[in-house]
């Protein structure tokens, strides 16, 4: 049986994993202390990780690649293999951000974590979505209209990095006719990636 990989709620022993996969795949990356303190001060943030199967390792480089090789194995922390944020606020389950690391791309992560998210969202009330996407992004936004999310508008410049401009996307209502379709993307998700879901039990 294939290992499956753990979404669950980061902890702040995830933070340095976190933003090594943050640099890697934002231009404007947030800071260590910045996830610290989603984490353990504001009450309305939901974050989340995907650990890799316990067999998987990643291939460091430099003084932190030359320490692991001297301590004859691999490190024992888990691979982080992708996070999420999302802020919950008078039932507006706003997704903040969503990134896999390079290694694991294309595996079916970020739907995984978008589910996570929104299957968070749902246990805590929430009555609908919204997040914000580059407009050259397509293949974020073509997992994005698979769970329903439809463009309402455009943030003209949103991006500090090279002024892109961002579509804002929602999802409405996140009612009980929508709760049972998304059941079934999340079985279908499961016929194709094993996972075990801690996050939305929590």
């Amino acid at each position: 049986m294939t290992a499956p990989y753990i979404m669950r709620p980061m902890r702040v022993d995830d933070i340095s994993q976190v933003v090594q996969v943050d640099e890697l795949a934002f231009p404007t990356p947030w800071s260590a202390r910045t996830y610290q303190f989603e984490i353990t001060n504001r009450t309305t943030s939901h974050m989340v990780v995907v650990e890799a199967p316990n067999h998987v390792t990643l291939s460091v480089s430099g003084l932190r690649g030359l320490i692991q090789r001297l301590r004859g194995g691999p490190r024992p922390e888990p691979v982080i293999a992708g996070y999420g944020g999302c802020w919950l606020i008078a039932g507006e389950a706003h997704i903040s951000t969503i990134a896999v690391h390079p290694d694991f791309r294309g595996r079916g992560l970020g739907e995984l974590l978008l589910i996570g998210m929104l299957g968070r969202a749902m246990k805590l009330d929430g009555e609908y979505s919204v997040l914000e996407v580059r407009v050259n992004n397509h293949t974020a936004q073509q997992l994005y209209r698979k769970y329903e999310y439809e463009t309402v508008g455009t943030r003209r410049g949103y991006y500090r990095d090279n002024g892109e401009d961002a579509y804002l996307m929602e999802v409405r209502p996140l009612d009980a006719a929508y709760q049972t379709r998304f059941q079934q993307r999340v079985a279908a998700l499961h016929g194709k990636i094993p996972f075990i879901d801690q996050f939305t039990d929590v």
